[in-house]
């Protein structure tokens, strides 16, 4: 049997205690070599969850013993994302960056290009392509059985009334890529570039409601893919009744769901992907298929984020596909960029994203 493969882990908050580390401990072959962390809530944390990794204060650990890794997982600040990712690559180690890889497609691209150059493996952290409905939609849409799909509708919804002003995620500086759209916005786009394929045409509207924040807590997304699906999307920090997660209209059927996937709420408080039921949706949850006056319900696949850890195996290993294309984050980084611009402009913006 081939020897685990190392993984550093840089960052354990919220997303790497919760979104990175169960994931990787679950997934057979991998395994958390070092915890990166300087804040001792955090180290404590860590050293309880992991008590065989090597705990560092600081990433200069990682590059100084890089033949002990294979693999380093950014999950940091977004401002942070770049620099130690072009660090990673620097050093020769593979690499999955969270979302948004960079604040700019720029850079992005730029990171992209450089571990080309080198030859250093490089993904992007897109788990939600595994929620369950969007894998059900994956399911339904290859079964024909909405026709001609026409549009589609997706929500990512929270209700935050009163801004952490005080967390980085709310700071207006560019580089922080603060703001739903830069949180929740990425997963929602990638989902429908995911189902429906290259953007042509782009239209947003960008608001700012709660009382003194400086980056948007609504938003709103239409694209128009060149395949003529149109997809609608909606990511709110202010919604007090969230809508519909999932609507697909087609000229045979529909397909609405309402209910997002369970996954996150598991690992929020701290349940394995062993537990039982997990990334399940019990039948109340299901969503439905079909016509007004025909309609029925349609079990949701499970939900399964720990899939993009279970690829990274073969990709480091046998040189498979990444479970991400890195492109594919730079791409989604160019529509939240022209989502800005649309706003500003008040238009409709062409989108130069046929060719991939």
């Amino acid at each position: 049997m081939a020897e685990d493969l190392r993984v550093a882990l840089i960052g354990y908050g919220l997303g790497g205690r919760v979104f990175h580390a169960p994931l990787i401990a679950a997934t057979p072959r991998l395994r958390v070599a070092t915890v990166v962390t300087s804040n001792p809530e955090r180290r404590a944390q860590a050293a309880k969850d992991f008590p065989d990794a090597h705990l560092a204060d600081s990433a200069e650990w990682v590059w100084q013993n890089a033949r002990a890794h294979d693999l380093v997982v950014v999950t940091t600040t977004n401002r942070t994302h770049a620099p130690l990712a072009r660090a990673a690559i620097q050093a020769g180690l593979a690499i999955v960056v969270d979302k948004p890889m960079a604040p700019s497609s720029n850079e992005a691209r730029e990171l992209v290009a450089e571990a080309k150059r080198l030859g250093v493996p490089i993904t992007a952290y897109h788990n939600r392509r595994w929620d369950g409905e969007v894998i059900t939609a994956q399911k339904i849409l290859e079964s024909g059985a909405l026709g001609r799909v026409t549009r589609f509708e997706a929500r990512l919804d929270r209700w935050r009334p009163t801004p952490n002003r005080e967390a980085w995620r709310e700071s207006g500086a560019p580089e922080d890529a603060g703001g739903v759209l830069y949180d929740l916005g990425p997963h929602l786009i990638d989902q429908a570039r995911l189902l429906f394929g290259p953007v042509t045409q782009l239209y947003a509207e960008l608001s700012r409601q709660r009382e003194g924040v400086q980056v948007e807590d609504d938003v709103f997304i239409a694209l128009k893919h060149a395949s003529g699906v149109y997809s609608h999307l909606w990511t709110s920090s202010v919604a007090a009744q969230p809508g519909p997660r999932m609507r697909i209209m087609g000229t045979k059927a529909a397909f609405t769901k309402q209910h997002a996937d369970t996954q996150e709420n598991f690992l929020r408080v701290g349940k394995p992907v062993s537990t039982p039921g997990f990334g399940e949706d019990p039948p109340e949850r299901w969503g439905l298929l079909g016509t007004e006056g025909d309609l029925r319900p349609v079990q949701t696949e499970k939900g399964n984020f720990r899939r993009f850890y279970e690829l990274t195996v073969p990709w480091l290993r046998d040189g498979a596909p990444p479970p991400v294309d890195p492109m594919d984050a730079v791409k989604v980084l160019e529509l939240i960029e022209a989502a800005r611009r649309s706003s500003a402009e008040g238009r409709t913006i062409q989108v130069d994203d046929i060719a991939q």
